[in-house]
C-alpha cells in the first residue's frame, strides 16, 4: 500500500469515526426511550447508507417492547408489524449469536426455511443485522436492508455498526433508567399530591416553603385572605394546643424542627387566624440531613381533624338518637308489662290484650331499628349480600305500599306505572324495604292531608322508581348529603327522629343491586322526590338464545395494583360467570386490551406512575369499551371528572360481590341492548359518514378516531337526526346515569367532538345546538336506502 492509499484509508477512517461520534453523541443527548431509540436506527442508517433500517427493543425477559423503523413511511411501517410469520422472522434473528451479513437476504429466509418477505420490503437484498448486547445480556436488535446505490454492506460497515450497537446499548439503559425514575418520581407524586393528609416541604436555610401538596394548600387558603400570601399569614396566624395553652410561633412545631432537628410526632395544634376561623390539625415534622448531618429541609405532615370532630359530632348524636328510639319503646314495653304484672286481676281481656298489642308492637319496632344498624354495618363492610331475581316491578310497589299501610301509615299514597313496565333484577324483601323506607320518609316530613305519589318509568336498561312528597322540602346544599351515614344539621325540619340512618340503607341495597340513588327539591317548603333505578331483566328468550349459540363469557379487564383487591375482584367476576384478565401494571393494561380484547375494563383511580383516569383514555385510544371504576375516594369532583373522560360507571370500595356483578352487567347491557340498536344502513350527510355497523366514522373519507363517550354522543344524535334532543335524554341515553353529569358534561365532548369532525361551533356543519334545550343533527342527504330509517 502506497503513501497515497494510506492517506486516504486515514481520511476515510477519520471520517467514520467522525461520523460514529457524532451519532453516538446525537443519542446520549436525550433521555426520553422513544427519541433514543428512533435517533439510534437513524444513525445506524445514516452511518452505513441503508435504504431502510429496523430496531427491535427487549424487555428484562427478553420480550419485545418497542419497535421502530427509519426510511419507511407509517403505513410501510405498519405492513412490516402485520407480515405474515414477522414473530418467527424476529425469533430466529434474535437467537444468532454474531452479526449476519449477507448480500441476498431472499435466498437467506428461504434456505433457512423462514417466510418469504413481501411489500414494502421484500425482495431484500444486501441485509445487515447486529445485536445489541449490555453487560452480556442481549437487549436488542438492528436490522438494515438495502444499501444506497446498489452494492453490499461491508466490513467497514459491521464493524462500525457493532461498535454504534454498544454505544446505542448505554444510551438505551440511561433512558430506561430515566423513564423509571420519572415514573417512581411520578407516582410519589401522585401518592402525596392526592394523599388525604397535608404535605409540606420546607428550606431550612429560609424557612419558607418549597413544596405543599393539594391538602395542604387547601387548609392553608382556607386560613388566609384571598389577597394574601402565605408569609402574611404566618404574621397574624395563632397556635393552640389542644389543653387550650397558646404558643408562640418559635415553639410551633415546625420552627423547633428547622432550629435543633427535633422529630415531632402526633402534636395537636390549633390554628387560627383573628377573624375567628381555626382548624385542628395533627402535626408531625421530621428534618432531612446531608451527608454531614446538617439539617437541608423539614417535611412537615398536617392532618385535618375537623372531618374527624364531625363525625364523632355525628356519632353521639346518632347514638342520642337510636339511645331516644330504644328508650321510647322499652319505656312502652316497661309500662305494658308493668301494668299486666301489677293489677293482672283487674284488667279485663280487652285491655289484657292492648297491652299485649302494645308490647307486640314495640317489640317490633326494635327489631325494625337493629335490622337497620346491622344492614348499615354490613354496608359499611361491602358486605351487604342480595339475591336478585327477574321480579314484576308493580307487584313490588304494590306489596310495599301495602306493608306501608297495614303498619299504620296513610292511605292517601298514588300509585302511576307504566302498564308496560319490565320486570327487574331485584331481592324482593330488600326493595320492598327500600320502598317503605322512602315512604316512611315521604309521610314524616309531609302533611298528614298530602298525597305521596309512587311512579315508576323504563330509562334505556333501568326501570326508575320514584317517591315523591309535598312536604318540607331539601336545601340544595344539602341534597348531596342525604344518603350519608350519620348526616344531620341543625334547623332543618326533615330532621326528626329516626334520621340518619334508613336513607343509608336505602343507598346500599340499591348500590348492591347495580342501581344508584338520587334526591331532588326545588327548595324548602317545596316537597322532594327519591328516585332509584333497579337493572331491567334481560328478556327470557334472549337469554336461552345466547346460551344456545355457546357464546363465551364476556371478557373483563382489571387493573388494579393492590394484589388483595385484584384477587377480590377476579374470584367475584369469576363466580359470576365472566372470563377474568387481572394486571396491576398500567403498560401491561395496554397491551393486554389489545390484545386480549376485553368488553369492559375495571379501573382503579389511582396508579403506579398514572392515574386511572389517563389510563382509561389510553385504552379508550385502543378499543372502544365500557370502563369501569374501583374507587377508594367517592368525591364527587373526581367522579365527575372521571365521567366527563369517558367512564361508564364507578364503585366505591368497599363494595360487594353482588354490586361488582350487577354493574359489570348493567355496563355491558348498555352497550348492546335493545336500546341501542341502530339502523343497518350508513348516516351520510355532506363529509360525514357514520357506519353503524362497522362503528366507523369518517369525514371526507378520512377515518375519525372516537372515543366510545364520543361515538355513543354522535350516534344517539343521528339516529333520531331531524329532531333534537334534550340535555337530560343525552345524559340518560350516552352516558347512562341519571346523576354527576351535568350540561357543562355534554359540552366539554361536544367541543372535543366538533374538533375532531373538524367544524367550527360559530357555523357548525353537522351538530346544531338549540339555547337552553339541546342539540340536534339534520336529517341524511337522500341516498338509496339510507333515509328511509330516520323517518
Amino acid at each position: 500500500m502506497n503513501y497515497d492509499e494510506l492517506l486516504r484509508e486515514n481520511e476515510a477512517l477519520r471520517e467514520r469515526l467522525s461520523r460514529l461520534s457524532e451519532a453516538s453523541l446525537r443519542i446520549t443527548g436525550d433521555l426520553d426511550p422513544g427519541a433514543v431509540l428512533q435517533g439510534v436506527v437513524d444513525g445506524a442508517r445514516s452511518l452505513t447508507g441503508a435504504g431502510t433500517a429496523g430496531l427491535t427493543a427487549l424487555d428484562e425477559r427478553g420480550q419485545l417492547w418497542e419497535f421502530v423503523t427509519s426510511g419507511l413511511t407509517p403505513e410501510e411501517h405498519r405492513l412490516v408489524l402485520e407480515l405474515p410469520g414477522g414473530l418467527e422472522f424476529f425469533v430466529h434473528l434474535g437467537q444468532l449469536p454474531e452479526p449476519l451479513r449477507v448480500a441476498d437476504f431472499s435466498a437467506y429466509t428461504r434456505a433457512a426455511g423462514l417466510p418469504d418477505i413481501g411489500p414494502p420490503l421484500g425482495p431484500v437484498g444486501a441485509f445487515l443485522r447486529t445485536p445489541i448486547r449490555l453487560l452480556g445480556r442481549h437487549v436488542g436488535d438492528i436490522y438494515l436492508a438495502g444499501k444506497e446505490g446498489g452494492g453490499e454492506f461491508t466490513q467497514d460497515d459491521e464493524e462500525t455498526l457493532a461498535l454504534f450497537a454498544s454505544q446505542a446499548a448505554l444510551a438505551i439503559a440511561n433512558a430506561l433508567r430515566y423513564r423509571e425514575e420519572r415514573r417512581g418520581r411520578e407516582y410519589l407524586e401522585t401518592l402525596v399530591n392526592t394523599s388525604p393528609v397535608g404535605v409540606a416541604v420546607f428550606d431550612a436555610t429560609t424557612g419558607g416553603p418549597l413544596s405543599l401538596n393539594r391538602e395542604a394548600r387547601r387548609i392553608v387558603d382556607g386560613l388566609r385572605d384571598p389577597d394574601q400570601s402565605a408569609e402574611q399569614l404566618l404574621d397574624v396566624v395563632s397556635f393552640r394546643r389542644a389543653d387550650g395553652r397558646e404558643i408562640s410561633l418559635s415553639e410551633f412545631p415546625l420552627a423547633r424542627a428547622l432550629s435543633t432537628g427535633e422529630t415531632v410526632r402526633a402534636e395537636e395544634i390549633v390554628i387560627s387566624v383573628p377573624d375567628g376561623r381555626s382548624v385542628t390539625t395533627l402535626i408531625n415534622a421530621t428534618p432531612i440531613l446531608s451527608d454531614e448531618g446538617i439539617i437541608e429541609t423539614v417535611v412537615v405532615t398536617l392532618q385535618d381533624l375537623t372531618p374527624l370532630e364531625e363525625i364523632e359530632r355525628q356519632r353521639a348524636e346518632f347514638l342520642g338518637t337510636v339511645s331516644h328510639e330504644l328508650r321510647a319503646p322499652l319505656t312502652s314495653i316497661k309500662g305494658s308489662a308493668a301494668a299486666l304484672l301489677r293489677t293482672p286481676s283487674t284488667l279485663d281481656a280487652a285491655e289484657s290484650q292492648q297491652f299485649l298489642r302494645i308490647i307486640d308492637n314495640q317489640a317490633d319496632h326494635i327489631l325494625d331499628l337493629i335490622g337497620e344498624l346491622l344492614d348499615a354495618a354490613r354496608i359499611d363492610a361491602g358486605v351487604l349480600s342480595v339475591s336478585p331475581e327477574p321480579s314484576d316491578a308493580a307487584v313490588l310497589v304494590d306489596r310495599a305500599v301495602g306493608l306501608f299501610q297495614s303498619g299504620g301509615g296513610r292511605s292517601n299514597v298514588r300509585i302511576d306505572l307504566r302498564p308496560d313496565l319490565p320486570r327487574v333484577l331485584a331481592d324482593r324483601r330488600r326493595v320492598e324495604q327500600v320502598l317503605t323506607n322512602l315512604l316512611s320518609n315521604a309521610a314524616r316530613h309531609s302533611p298528614e292531608s298530602s298525597v305521596i305519589r309512587v311512579s315508576a318509568a323504563i330509562e334505556g336498561v333501568h326501570v326508575v322508581i320514584s317517591v315523591a312528597d309535598d312536604g318540607v322540602g331539601v336545601s340544595a346544599e344539602r341534597l348531596p348529603y342525604l344518603f350519608r351515614r350519620f348526616f344531620r344539621a341543625e334547623g332543618d325540619q326533615r330532621d326528626g327522629v329516626g334520621a340518619g340512618l334508613g336513607l343509608a340503607v336505602c343507598k346500599g341495597i340499591v348500590e348492591a343491586h347495580g342501581g344508584r340513588i338520587r334526591a331532588e327539591s326545588d327548595g324548602p317548603g317545596r316537597g322532594a322526590t327519591f328516585t332509584f333505578t333497579l337493572p331491567a331483566a334481560e328478556d327470557v328468550a334472549r337469554v336461552a338464545e345466547r346460551e344456545q349459540s355457546g357464546r363465551q363469557p364476556a371478557r373483563v379487564l382489571a387493573v388494579d395494583d393492590d394484589a388483595q383487591a385484584l384477587r377480590f375482584v377476579r374470584d367475584a367476576l369469576t363466580e359470576a360467570g365472566y372470563q377474568v384478565t387481572a394486571t396491576g401494571d398500567p403498560q401491561e393494561a395496554l397491551k393486554l386490551t389489545e390484545r386480549e380484547q376485553p368488553r369492559l375494563v375495571l379501573l382503579d383511580l389511582v396508579l403506579p406512575g398514572t392515574d386511572g383516569i389517563e389510563l382509561m383514555q389510553d385504552i379508550l385510544r385502543i378499543a372502544d369499551v365500557p370502563v369501569i371504576f374501583l374507587s377508594g375516594y367517592g368525591q364527587d369532583r373526581v367522579i365527575a371528572r372521571a365521567f366527563e373522560m369517558g367512564a361508564d360507571d364507578y364503585i366505591v370500595k368497599p363494595f360487594s360481590p353482588t354490586e361488582l356483578a350487577a354493574r359489570v352487567q348493567a355496563a355491558l347491557r348498555r352497550r348492546t341492548g335493545p336500546a341501542r340498536m341502530a339502523p343497518s344502513e350508513p348516516y351520510v350527510k355532506g363529509d360525514l359518514t357514520i357506519d353503524y355497523v362497522q362503528r366507523l366514522v369518517s369525514v371526507a373519507g378520512q377515518p375519525v378516531r372516537l372515543t366510545a363517550i364520543e361515538y355513543e354522543f354522535l350516534r344517539e344524535l343521528s339516529v333520531h337526526a331531524g329532531r333534537v334532543l334534550t340535555h337530560q335524554h343525552l345524559l340518560q341515553r350516552v352516558w347512562g346515569k341519571t346523576e354527576a353529569e351535568t350540561p357543562r358534561t355534554i359540552r366539554t365532548h361536544l367541543m372535543r367532538l366538533r374538533r375532531k369532525l373538524g367544524e367550527d361551533a360559530d357555523n357548525p356543519q353537522y351538530i346544531f345546538a338549540e339555547p337552553r334545550v339541546g342539540y340536534r343533527m339534520e336529517r341524511p342527504d337522500a341516498t338509496a336506502g339510507a333515509d328511509q330509517h330516520f323517518r
